[in-house]
C-alpha cells in the first residue's frame, strides 16, 4: 500500500500525467522548488522550536538562524556571519 491508499498502480498513473501534463523538462525543476519548499518549511519550523525552548529556559538567550542571522530572546534580529 502505498501513500494514503494509493497503490504501486496509482503512482505511476500520477508520474505518467505529471510527465504529460509539465514534460520531462519542467519535472526537474518543479521537483527542486518542492524539494526547496519542504526544507525552509522544516528549517523554520526547526527555528519556532528552539526559540521556544530557548524562551522558556532563558528569555536573553539567542538563536541562531539557518542564514546566519543571531535573533535574540527580546525579538531582535542581527546579522552575523
Amino acid at each position: 500500500m502505498g501513500f494514503g491508499g494509493i497503490g504501486a498502480s496509482g503512482m505511476i498513473l500520477l508520474a505518467v500525467l505529471a510527465l504529460l501534463l509539465f514534460g520531462p523538462s519542467k519535472l526537474p525543476e518543479l521537483g527542486r522548488a518542492v524539494g526547496r519548499t519542504f526544507r525552509e518549511f522544516k528549517n523554520g519550523a526547526r527555528d519556532l522550536m528552539s526559540e521556544d525552548e530557548s524562551a522558556a529556559g532563558n528569555p536573553s538567550s539567542t538563536v541562531r538562524s539557518s542564514n546566519g542571522a543571531v535573533r535574540t530572546g527580546e525579538g531582535r534580529t542581527t546579522d552575523q556571519p
